[in-house]
């Protein structure tokens, strides 16, 4: 288990970084607020909701951190800057780098602590989905950002030696 756990605290920390150089690729602060038709959420909304997912449901129910979610201001907020969003996401960081290696095997085994869009799914289950949901919106944040400028530039998110290197 300490593999499996070493391995979702990589991952988490790896597509965080991304995210913030993601959003430091944005060439202004106001263009990480806008989005394209059929888009809802622009780069910098999605930045407060993988901070504000990961903060509760990692940092606050599994290690106690004290975080108080507001969901509502995560989709309502259409200002900041670049330099808060990546803030943010690095400060995500340090609580997944707390508080994963303080879990336990036992702990991943268990069902997790609080009912999650009406289910309960196993804790290391659900830890693999709060991966899987930041590696989408990280995908969604960095389409929406070429799509916005044109710019084809990578953020490097997918970087297999950084995950090996952080393992």
């Amino acid at each position: 288990m300490t593999d499996t756990l070493a391995g979702i605290r990589a991952v988490l920390a790896r597509e965080l970084d991304a995210f913030a150089r993601e959003i430091e690729l944005f060439p202004d602060d106001d263009l990480v607020w806008r989005t394209v038709p059929g888009i809802t959420n622009s780069a910098g909304t999605l930045a407060l909701h993988v901070c504000g997912n990961l903060q509760h449901y990692l940092g606050a129910v599994l290690g106690g951190t004290g975080y108080v979610r507001d969901r509502e201001r995560e989709f309502s907020q259409r200002s900041g800057t670049r330099v808060q969003l990546a803030a943010g996401l690095r400060a995500t960081v340090e609580v997944v780098n707390r508080v994963v290696p303080s879990l336990s095997g036992e702990l991943l085994a268990r069902e997790y602590p609080e009912a999650v869009g009406g289910a309960r799914p196993g804790t290391g289950l659900f830890l693999l989905h709060l991966c899987t949901h930041l590696a989408h919106h990280l995908g969604q944040a960095g389409y929406l950002r070429r799509v916005l400028t044109g710019a084809n530039r990578s953020s490097g998110a997918i970087s297999v030696k950084v995950l090996a290197e952080t393992a």
